[in-house]
Parts: C-alpha cells; sequence; structure tokens
C-alpha cells in the first residue's frame, strides 16, 4: 500500500489526480493538505511514502513587484516541504513543473522542438520561479529521496483552468476561426494523471516530459471545443492566411498558433 500526500489541495491537478487514484483504492492511500497557512507544518509527513507538490502561483498576470512572492510560493515553499519529507523518511518527492521553463512561445510556420538538451530559458516570473524550485530540488535528490520533476506542457480537461479555459470560452464565442496549421504538445488531464501514478510505482527520479501521443492542431481544437458544447465554428483558411500575415510576430498569436512541441520520446 503506497502512501501519497497532496500539498496544495484545491489545485486542478492534485484533486484530479485524487480522483484518479480512488479507482486503486487497494493499492493507495491518498491524502491532501493545504499550505495557505503554517497548519501544513503540523503534519506528520512520516505517514507518507510519497508527496506530489502541486501547489503555485499560475495564471497570474505578472507584475515585477511580484517577483518575492514567486520566489517565496514557487521556489521556497516547494525546497521547504521536500526537505520536511525528507527529513520524515518520505521516500520520493514529485514536483509539478512546467513547459514555461523554456521560455518559449512557438513560431507560425517554423517548427520549434523541445529535446532532453534544450536548455531552459524562462521569460516569466512563473517559468523562472519554476526553474529555480527545480535546481533546488535537485540538490536534495539521493538515495534517501527521489525527486521527480514533471514538466508538462498544455494540460487540457474538463473544466481545466488557464489557458485552456481561454481557449473554450474563445470556442463559445466565435463563429469563425483561423484555420492555421500548427503542431502543439498538450496533455490531457487524465493522461497526465497516469503517467504520475507511473513515476510513483517505478520509484522514479529525474526529468520528465509528458505529453499526449499526437500533437494538437490549435484550430481543430477549438472546433472540437465549440462542438462538445452544442456550438458551431467554422475555419477559415483564407483569415488563417491573413493572421499569419499581419500578425504572425504578436506573442499572443504565437502563443496561440505557434509550433512548439516536445521531441516524441519512450522515455517519457
Amino acid at each position: 500500500m503506497k502512501r501519497i500526500l497532496i500539498t496544495g489541495a484545491n489545485s486542478y491537478i492534485g484533486t484530479n489526480f485524487a480522483e484518479y487514484l480512488r479507482e486503486y483504492s487497494e493499492n493507495y492511500t491518498v491524502d491532501k493538505i493545504s499550505l495557505r497557512n503554517d497548519i501544513w507544518r503540523e503534519t506528520d509527513f512520516s505517514k507518507y511514502d510519497v508527496v506530489f507538490h502541486v501547489a503555485a502561483i499560475v495564471h497570474k498576470k505578472e507584475k515585477f513587484d511580484m517577483k518575492s512572492m514567486y520566489i517565496e510560493i514557487n521556489k521556497n515553499l516547494p525546497l521547504e516541504v521536500a526537505m520536511r519529507a525528507k527529513e520524515a523518511g518520505v521516500k520520493q518527492f514529485i514536483f509539478l513543473s512546467t513547459m514555461a521553463v523554456y521560455g518559449k512561445d512557438g513560431e507560425l510556420g517554423k517548427e520549434t522542438v523541445i529535446t532532453k538538451d534544450t536548455i531552459p530559458a524562462p521569460n516569466t516570473l512563473y517559468g523562472w520561479s519554476k526553474l529555480e524550485a527545480e535546481n533546488e530540488l535537485n540538490k536534495v535528490n539521493d538515495t534517501a529521496l527521489s525527486v521527480v520533476i514533471v514538466r508538462p506542457p498544455m494540460v487540457y480537461g474538463l473544466k481545466c483552468p488557464g489557458n485552456y479555459a481561454k481557449l473554450e470560452k474563445l470556442a463559445l464565442l466565435v463563429p469563425l476561426f483561423p484555420n492555421i496549421n500548427n503542431k502543439r504538445s498538450m496533455i490531457n488531464i487524465k493522461r497526465l494523471c497516469q503517467y504520475v501514478k507511473c513515476y510513483i510505482d517505478r520509484g522514479a527520479a529525474g526529468i520528465f516530459f509528458p505529453q499526449d501521443e499526437e500533437y494538437v492542431n490549435t484550430s481543430y481544437l477549438v472546433k472540437e471545443m465549440a462542438k462538445n458544447n452544442g456550438k458551431k465554428v467554422y475555419l477559415s483558411t483564407a483569415i488563417g492566411i491573413f493572421v499569419g500575415f499581419f500578425f504572425g510576430r504578436v506573442k499572443i498569436i504565437q502563443k496561440i498558433f505557434g509550433n512548439l512541441v516536445y521531441e516524441k520520446s519512450e522515455d517519457f
């Protein structure tokens, strides 16, 4: 019986992972705690085999004066949790990081492929603080505590927040959408949960890049979102050409329609 503690009680991924493991209740017990106050510091970590850390500041409009908050929550807090877990004899610490550590939005008409050798270069406080946490956590990785760093691309699924929610809202508002041929790495929430369970079962350590088997085309994703909500969105190649020609270098357009993928690999 594996005993798992999820730190970040109200997070989308943590909540879904706890629900997912209910299917395997004969093999796992799962508890969730919030880190929003100091009560968590009274938790007895010695009861657990694995800590899955999902608490973070994310989906915020960033301002420079928020840097100290990102350092405290996204960098210092996971390290403190990991150290407490290690001192208590926990065997594995899983840290939810992000593709944002690479600082890439993607480009229209040009492939952007992230490999295991791609050097992170974050361009947001979120990505930077996550990478800083990774660097600190790697220092405590040893035979006593296996550290797993998970860098998923955009996560999608029912009631998913963040960029996926923004796309879904757009899909319900517009009757026409640009038809642009692109590729994005994404991952369904259930598939991500499957990967995390696999890391636990294997007693894994290291950096992992989970993604769906197939890359996603943003235009067709929006069309599918609309269909799932009883709406119709028509994809226009002419609008796609117009957007690409006049706005192809605009950051938000690159973020939506640019090509940005993880290399396909058997070692996920």
